[in-house]
């Protein structure tokens, strides 16, 4: 009777080993499984971290950009402004070196005049300077309106007095007083003038 149950305590303890083994099995496969899982979680961390920053790098990049394009565009508009300012104030400048010529032959020729005292040179040296005038002028695309002898346009002329004439048609241009300036298609200021009326009967 001892003889069979001994075998069967055998068996038994057997098979507790064995289940323990499978258990214990189970339990390092169950640990594997969950340190790969934490691995995969690490390494999801890690990436998605990786995006973040690489993220706030261009961010970062981008308004350093966008600083800098408004920076540089503000020096640019103190720039254009400043240049303005410049060419308002020196608008003149190159009229004026122009003219500095014509202003230099006048005083001679007053100079020449006091101490000659020949008028028929002074006049000469006026006319001379009043064709530098009109030279300069013409470089600027000023010029002079034609009205002695023209037919009267209140457009280019201004009449101050009408005068009978027997020899002109009456509106017709028989002296200047003051020399008109044209600029392109825009009067400069009229010539001022007198005009032909009809001869008194």
């Amino acid at each position: 009777m001892s003889n069979e149950t001994e075998p069967q305590n055998d068996e038994n303890q057997n098979t507790a080993e064995a289940s323990e083994q499978a258990q214990a099995v189970a339990e390092a496969a169950e640990a594997l499984a969950g340190s790969e899982g934490d691995d995969s979680l690490d390494s999801e961390a890690n990436a998605a971290s990786d995006d973040v920053a690489k993220v706030a790098a261009e961010r970062d990049q981008y308004r350093d950009a966008a600083l800098r394009a408004q920076a540089e565009l503000e020096n640019y508009r103190k720039r254009v402004a400043r240049e303005a300012e410049n060419s308002a104030k020196f608008l003149t400048l190159p009229l004026v070196r122009d003219l500095l010529p014509a202003l230099d032959n006048l005083a001679r020729t007053v100079q020449a005049a006091e101490q000659t005292g020949n008028v028929d040179d002074l006049i000469q040296g006026l006319q001379m300077i009043q064709g530098q005038f009109d030279q300069v002028f013409g470089n600027y695309s000023a010029k002079p309106i034609e009205a002695l002898g023209q037919p009267f346009d209140p457009n280019l002329h201004e009449a101050l007095q009408q005068m009978p004439s027997a020899d002109h048609p009456p509106m017709t241009v028989i002296q200047e007083l003051e020399r008109g300036y044209v600029m392109h298609d825009r009067v400069i200021r009229p010539s001022k003038v007198i005009v032909a009326s009809a001869p008194a009967e």
